[in-house]
């Protein structure tokens, strides 16, 4: 067993990443939907993510508290720059997880689903070590 505060580190950093991992996800969504349609509705974000109106609101609030949205009376939800920026550093991370996972074989349906977990989890270390290794592969 590692020592008390190896560990203590460890799962602080898991607790910080699954904390972050909601806002994470809507950001992504959130950009997503703005670049294919041009507007990020509660509704659609609800139906995407499975989840029910009321939790989406409550999270979009989070997400204005923190900085990273804004909403318009009928014009739905917007990024701020920090939560653009969220974003665009999130879908990095999920493409590089997800041809990582290809890379080593698996499925790519598999690799999508899996990429979602992974990609919140994953340190700049281990991120970068994904990188060499798919630039060293190709």
């Amino acid at each position: 067993m590692p020592a008390e505060p190896t560990q203590a580190r460890r799962f602080g950093k898991t607790r910080t990443a699954q904390s972050h991992a909601l806002l994470e996800d809507y950001a992504e969504l959130i950009a997503d939907l703005l670049a294919s349609g041009g507007e990020a509705r509660a509704t659609d974000i609800a139906r995407r993510l499975g989840v029910s109106h009321a939790t989406v609101i409550k999270t979009i609030a989070r997400m204005k508290r923190e900085g990273l949205a804004t909403s318009r009376p009928y014009r739905g939800v917007f990024l701020t720059e920090a939560g653009d920026q969220l974003a665009r550093r999130v879908k990095a991370r999920h493409l590089l997880v997800v041809d990582l996972l290809i890379a080593v074989g698996v499925p790519a349906e598999a690799a999508q689903q899996d990429a979602e977990g992974i990609e919140h989890h994953v340190s700049d270390v281990t991120l970068r070590a994904f990188s060499d290794y798919l630039r060293l592969k190709g």
